[in-house]
C-alpha cells in the first residue's frame, strides 16, 4: 500500500460499519482533524450545456490524491489543524451571494425520458428536493423513508401542509425550480478511467490496497448524479457506459450554494442531519445513520474541529467489536469506497465525527458506531459549510 505522507493527506481513526463488526472510533491526537483551503464548488453547467462532470458531491474535481485513483478532493491543500485550531487555512462559508454564477442554468439538452415523467412522479420529487437542499439520500425514483422526511421537512420550512404526499401548494413551490428533472451526459474519459475493482470485506484485506476505487462505472456515475445503480440501468437499459456514450442522468445541480447556516443539529429519531440559521430555521437537511446500542449518539453540544478529505482509517481491532484479538493494526486507504467514505468532519466529542460512506443505499437504514454517517455528496456538501467551532447538536 502506499502510504500518504501526513502533509498530503488527513490522518484520522474514523468509525464505519463493517459487514464482520461494528467498528468505534478513535483518533490520532497529533493529526486529529484537516481542514481543506479550497472547498470544491457546486456542480456546474459548461458553455455547452452540459453538468461538469465531478466528485461525488457533484463538485469540480480539484485534484488526485498520489496512490489513490479514483479519488478526488485536492489533498496537497490539505494541511494538519491541531484540535479546536482556527489556523490561517481553516475553511470559513462564502458570503450569501459568492457563488452566484453556480445558480442552476437549463442544460443544453433535456433527455426524451424528461417528457414521459408524470408530475407527480417519485423521481420528479426526489430530484427537486435534492435541489432544494432537502435531501431524500440516494435517488432511486421509488421514494420511502428518507424522501418522506426530506418531504416533511421542505412543506415545514416553506410553512406549507405537511402529508406523506406533496398537496397542490407543495407542487408549486417545488416547481417554482423549472429546469430539467433528467439531462442528457456524455460520458468522458475521466468518467470511465479506473481502476476499477472489487472492496475486500475484511480490514486487513483492505489494509492491502494501494487505495479502494471505485467498483464499477456505475458506481462512479451514480454517485456524481446522487442516484443509484439501479436507476441509472432504468434510465439506461442499453447503455455500455464506454468513453463519448450519451447517458440519461438525474439533473441534481443545486438551485443556489447551501444557504449560510450556524448550526448543526443531529436528530436521531428523525435520522436527519439539519442546517439551522441563527434563528433556529431548517435551512437544509439530509438523512443520516446514527449510533447503536453499543455506540449510542453522544447526546449533547459539541463543534466542529476540522475537516478532512480523502481520509484514510486506522483499524485498530481492540476498538472493534467481535474482531479477532490477534489482528493487528492497519492503515486503510483512501478512495470513495472507504469504510468512512470521501469525508471526515472532526468534532469535540473524542472518537466522533461526521462522514460518508461506500454504502448510500443504506443511510438512514441501518445502524453505525456513534457516528454520524451520510452519503458521500452529502458528507461533502456540509463540508463546505463547516468550519472550525460550528455548533454540532446531536439531540433524540
Amino acid at each position: 500500500m502506499t502510504r500518504p505522507t501526513p502533509n498530503l493527506l488527513a490522518r484520522a481513526v474514523m468509525c464505519a460499519l463493517l459487514p464482520a463488526a461494528l467498528a468505534a472510533c478513535d483518533v490520532d491526537p497529533a493529526t486529529r482533524a484537516a481542514t481543506d483551503a479550497t472547498a470544491p464548488a457546486d456542480t456546474r453547467v459548461a458553455a455547452d450545456g452540459q453538468p461538469i462532470a465531478g466528485d461525488a458531491s457533484g463538485a469540480v474535481a480539484s485534484g488526485e490524491a498520489p496512490g489513490v485513483p479514483g479519488t478526488r478532493g485536492g489533498p496537497s491543500s490539505t494541511l494538519p489543524v491541531a484540535p479546536g485550531s482556527t489556523a490561517g487555512n481553516a475553511q470559513t462559508p462564502a458570503p450569501a451571494d459568492a457563488d452566484a454564477e453556480v445558480a442552476i442554468t437549463p442544460p443544453g439538452k433535456t433527455a426524451a425520458a424528461d417528457a414521459d415523467l408524470a408530475d407527480d412522479s417519485p423521481l420528479r420529487l426526489q430530484v427537486l428536493l435534492e435541489r432544494a437542499h432537502f435531501s431524500p439520500g440516494e435517488i432511486d425514483g421509488k421514494g420511502g423513508s428518507n424522501t418522506r422526511r426530506a418531504l416533511a421537512a421542505f412543506q415545514k420550512a416553506h410553512d406549507l401542509t405537511a402529508g406523506e404526499t406533496p398537496d397542490e401548494a407543495t407542487w408549486a413551490k417545488l416547481n417554482e425550480d423549472d429546469a430539467p428533472i433528467l439531462v442528457e451526459y456524455t460520458l468522458t474519459a475521466d468518467d470511465v478511467a479506473g481502476p476499477f475493482r472489487d472492496t475486500p470485506d475484511e480490514p486487513e484485506d483492505m489494509a492491502k490496497e494501494d487505495a479502494l476505487p471505485y467498483t464499477s462505472v456505475e458506481e462512479k456515475i451514480g454517485e456524481q448524479f446522487h442516484a443509484s445503480p439501479a436507476l441509472l440501468a432504468e434510465l439506461n437499459p442499453d447503455a455500455s457506459f464506454e468513453v463519448g456514450e450519451t447517458i440519461t442522468v438525474p439533473y441534481v445541480a443545486p438551485a443556489a450554494r447551501l444557504p449560510a447556516a450556524s448550526k448543526i443539529v443531529v436528530d436521531e429519531s428523525e435520522a436527519v442531519l439539519q442546517l439551522q440559521d441563527d434563528a433556529g430555521k431548517v435551512v437544509a437537511q439530509f438523512p443520516v445513520t446514527t449510533g447503536s446500542a453499543q455506540f449510542p449518539l453522544p447526546i449533547g453540544d459539541w463543534k466542529v474541529t476540522g475537516v478532512a478529505r480523502d481520509p484514510v482509517w486506522h483499524y485498530d481491532p481492540e476498538l472493534i467489536a467481535g474482531s479477532d484479538p490477534d489482528d493487528e493494526k492497519a492503515e486503510i486507504p483512501a478512495g470513495p469506497n472507504n469504510p468512512v467514505g470521501t469525508t471526515w468532519i472532526d468534532l469535540t466529542k473524542e472518537h466522533y465525527g461526521i462522514h460518508g460512506t461506500p454504502e448510500p443505499s443504506k443511510i438512514g437504514k441501518t445502524e453505525s458506531n456513534g457516528c454520524i454517517r451520510m452519503t458521500n455528496w452529502s458528507a461533502a456538501a456540509v463540508a463546505k459549510i463547516a468550519k472550525p467551532e460550528m455548533e454540532v447538536v446531536m439531540q433524540r
